[in-house]
């Protein structure tokens, strides 16, 4: 889909990385720009032990950083500068998560690299948006997208003694796909119109967005949708524990259409001659009877009994799954949702795909550089001689 897309990550940490990762998974020459001595600070998660890694192998870096080269240039150095803008020349996509004081102190904001290449994509992402008296505050996913988004408010129980905490990076890979989309848009209109654009995307706004709908019922109501109490209307919508303490969840909102075919497949036909829940409205007006009855008809028997069971009803129901039964879900396997990625270290790392496909095909995905393992590769490629290289290096513009 990106062949012959040149893409210039300035980024660090997972937001944008992420983003770009996604291009070069269909095909964009993702070139990622680190500093030559301490690179993307990302990298440092698995050593310090906030992310796991695979044999010294850190897959945080993996899944955010696969299929691009990396190039380690100093950009607060004239010399590295120099080099940044002509690497900016030949690019279709600046991405950047710097801030804009540090994007005007290093020289990299939109006025910058366009005064050298007036027709490439700019493409700036940050924690709370480019207006606003916060505008420029730094933050990450838990502060931005997590907690100042209402999503850790929504999802912690008042009577609990702390807020529920973010999973890894949900804010972060979140918003990277809605900046994946706005470089595709972007790229489309400068191929219909020529004109480029400048594309922003903030964790806040990517909070509000996923949990859009709390947001706009809590301003219909006049209050907190998340604190509203909300009963069970529906007994084939909800949850129910099984016997080994699993769980199944129903979500048969056409009621009347699963209702006789779950009851066949619980092995609870008697509930079909139930007046009480003989269509949709009976159920709803006896709705504590009719979970009562379902609850104590799951908790009859295992998870495994239950999915055996389930099997040939082909309605929407599923097992809640563990992490690693996740990664064994034949469904997963089976749609290339995740994959294993030969390392140069000669391991496999299960990674996980971009969610798009195109053609019903699945791209090849291809490990994480190294910090600054392209660096003299690209600038052969730009046209520089070894002598310059080595200049370069003794001025330690470049790794």
């Amino acid at each position: 889909m990106f062949n012959g897309l040149r893409v210039l990550e300035v980024a660090t940490w997972t937001l944008v990385p992420a983003a770009a990762a996604v291009l070069a998974d269909f095909g964009a020459d993702v070139i990622k720009i680190e500093h030559p001595v301490r690179g993307d600070p990302q990298r440092g998660l698995a050593t310090g032990g906030v992310a796991p890694s695979l044999n010294g192998v850190s897959v945080t870096m993996e899944q955010t950083n696969r299929g691009k080269r990396s190039v380690g240039l100093d950009i607060s150095t004239p010399e590295g500068l120099a080099l940044l803008y002509r690497l900016a020349e030949q690019s279709d996509v600046f991405m950047t998560s710097f801030l804009p004081d540090n994007r005007a102190k290093l020289g990299i904001d939109v006025g910058h690299i366009r005064e050298v290449n007036p027709d490439i994509i700019y493409v700036r992402a940050d924690a709370v948006g480019r207006s606003g008296p916060d505008a420029g505050k730094p933050g990450y996913d838990m502060s931005a997208f997590w907690a100042r988004g209402g999503i850790a408010h929504a999802l912690t129980d008042p009577a609990w003694d702390h807020p529920v905490r973010q999973r890894p990076g949900f804010g972060d890979k979140t918003g990277a796909m809605n900046i994946a989309f706005g470089v595709a848009a972007a790229l489309y209109r400068r191929e219909r119109t020529g004109t480029p654009t400048v594309v922003d995307v903030s964790l806040l706004g990517t909070a509000l967005w996923v949990n859009s709908s709390d947001v706009v019922y809590s301003k219909a109501i006049g209050g907190d949708f998340s604190r509203k109490e909300i009963k069970v209307t529906n007994p084939i919508g909800h949850y129910y524990r099984t016997a080994d303490g699993r769980w199944i969840a129903l979500l048969m909102l056409e009621s009347d259409r699963w209702w006789a075919p779950l009851c066949r497949h619980i092995g609870r036909e008697d509930l079909l001659s139930d007046s009480r829940f003989g269509d949709a409205a009976g159920r709803t007006a006896h709705a504590a009877e009719c979970v009562r009855e379902l609850a104590v008809t799951f908790a009859s028997a295992t998870l495994a009994e239950w999915r055996e069971r389930l099997a040939p009803l082909k309605g929407p129901w599923e097992a809640m799954l563990t992490l690693p039964e996740v990664l064994e879900d034949p469904q997963v396997v089976a749609n290339g949702y995740i994959a294993d990625v030969k390392h140069p270290s000669g391991q496999d790392v299960t990674l996980v795909r971009a969610p798009v496909q195109f053609d019903g095909e699945l791209p090849d995905l291809r490990s994480a550089p190294e910090a600054a393992a392209h660096t003299e590769e690209v600038l052969i490629e730009l046209g520089y001689s070894w002598e310059e290289i080595g200049q370069y290096k003794e001025c330690g513009a470049i790794a």
